[in-house]
């Protein structure tokens, strides 16, 4: 069989099943893919032996009749999920040297599903970033170009090191997490598939926090069927975590049928913002037009705290992430700075944190360390929290209205250009979240759908999102989406 990196989740299990394919054969394809693709930065931590030695026993596991869905599939792990005995950075220099002696519960839980782990990903610093160039491994790469030009695009971010693995067919999927689109929006920018499902529905036990209450991990994959499967093998209760939901997880797979007639699919007027480009806002009108060919119902709504969304965002989460990254500070872990003679234990703090610490994630934690501070807590925090009650309230009344799912663009523009931002205002880079940071604000599930290719040959996204809890509602939705576009472009290979 050849091109073995170039099969799906689902096609990889059919044919491991049936012997056509060994996990050995898959894992060395994929270990090969990884070694000449160097010039995406898309590993950073390549693991080799171990995952030979998980392609072994899941070989094993399929002779014996024993093969969950995932079992002998190779994937890529995010820097964010700490995995027993292997670097797991989150892609900080304070964290250099990390190798956790535990396994984070979802990485856990693919592993004994059968996975085989084939390296750490890329990713922005902290999670902090929407075009992953915050990383301490340097810039992940898109391995799309633009049609009339050679220039490297940034593949989206935080997970851009796995969105650009998944999309030039180094690994057969990847996990992710989203804090405010960072599944959602590399998806997008690469022509893949990614889902953040609904807040507490996979543990975030073992993933380096960014903001407590709206980071989620999710797959990202070659399509909505692959993500359906993943999303099963990653779900369900964690007691570790104490907002992990203790609810049943339904079998997402079984429920694509791509039936959505009698839907109702909401169309938000609010997000037809300013400086949308116009080839989004027809795509965004042909996805419309799609689901109502399939037979579901297409109502205008409204959701009027979009707005504020941004802003409010952009409190919380710096808020959040300051409490949590307050902890690294070059006592127990991580880089520790040299210190002069005579220097003391708060200038080792002070110099720790300004070496480790890249310039965005020094940003936000300043941000968050105000906004929280006694004179700001209740103008600032304690606003934010009031109006984020009103971005979900606005959900919840349109979902109690009737509609099942509502769509939007995944981004505001195409992948852009690495270093076309650098001297941006830092609002600028914020707005490539404008659409996807509502979503994690409100806990909801979102997915992202390539949905067709720019003026200039690059993917463009289609986003939906879901009632609370009904993933696979959502998922069979995008796959209705997804087979009435049709989109089966690839990048052409260049590195």
């Amino acid at each position: 069989m050849s091109d073995l990196t170039k099969l799906k989740v689902a096609e990889a299990r059919d044919a491991l099943r049936a012997g056509d394919v060994t996990s050995a054969e898959l894992t060395e394809a994929c270990l090969a893919a990884i070694d000449g693709a160097d010039a995406l930065g898309a590993f950073v931590h390549k693991t080799p032996e171990i995952a030979r030695q998980q392609a072994a026993a899941a070989d094993a596991r399929i002779q014996a009749g024993d093969a969950p869905a995932l079992c002998g599939i190779p994937m890529g792990i995010k820097d964010l999920f700490c995995t027993k005995g292997v670097p797991s950075q989150a892609a900080s220099r304070i964290l250099e040297g990390f190798k956790p002696e535990y396994e984070s519960t979802v990485t856990s839980k693919l592993f004994e599903a059968g996975t085989v782990m084939l390296g750490k990903l890329n990713m922005d610093e902290f999670a902090m970033g929407s075009s992953n160039e915050t990383s301490c491994y340097g810039n992940a790469v898109n391995p799309w170009r633009r049609s009339d030009d050679a220039a490297a695009l940034t593949p989206g971010g935080s997970s851009g090191g796995s969105a650009s693995a998944v999309a030039a067919d180094l690994c057969l999927a990847a996990t992710g997490t989203d804090t405010g689109g960072s599944i959602r929006q590399p998806a997008a920018f690469t022509g893949i598939t990614g889902i953040k499902p609904t807040y507490g529905r996979c543990s975030r036990w073992g993933i380096v926090a960014f903001a407590s209450s709206l980071d989620q991990a999710g797959p990202m994959t070659k399509d909505v069927r692959d993500s359906a499967i993943l999303l099963n093998a990653m779900c369900g209760h964690d007691p570790k975590d104490s907002t992990s939901a203790n609810l049943p997880v339904p079998d997402f797979e079984a429920m694509l049928t791509g039936d959505i007639r009698g839907k109702t699919i909401g169309i938000p007027r609010e997000y037809r913002i300013d400086g949308i480009s116009d080839e989004i806002d027809a795509l965004w009108d042909r996805g419309r037009d799609m689901l109502r060919d399939a037979g579901a119902r297409i109502v205008d709504i409204s959701l009027p705290h979009t707005k504020y969304a941004l802003p409010t965002y952009y409190v919380i989460a710096p808020a959040e992430a300051s409490s949590n990254l307050a902890r690294y500070d070059g006592v127990r872990y991580g880089h520790r700075a040299k210190l002069a003679s005579g220097e003391g234990i708060n200038d080792m703090y002070e110099k720790t944190r300004a070496e480790g610490f890249g310039p965005e994630v020094q940003r936000r934690v300043m941000v968050g360390t105000y906004v929280l501070s006694a004179g700001f807590y209740d103008a600032y925090y304690n606003k934010a929290r009031k109006v984020r009650s009103l971005i979900k309230r606005d959900f919840e009344l349109a979902f109690a209205d009737g509609v099942d799912a509502i769509l939007t663009p995944a981004t505001p523009s195409p992948a852009f250009g690495l270093g076309e931002m650098q001297d941006a205002d830092p609002v600028q880079m914020y707005l490539n979240d404008v659409f996807t940071v509502t979503v994690n604000l409100a806990g909801l599930p979102g997915i992202s759908v390539p949905a067709g290719l720019g003026h200039e040959g690059l993917p463009l996204g289609l986003q939906l999102i879901g009632r609370p809890w009904e993933e696979g509602d959502l998922l069979n939705t995008a796959y209705a989406l997804e087979r009435a576009v049709g989109f089966v472009d690839k990048p052409a290979k260049w590195w």
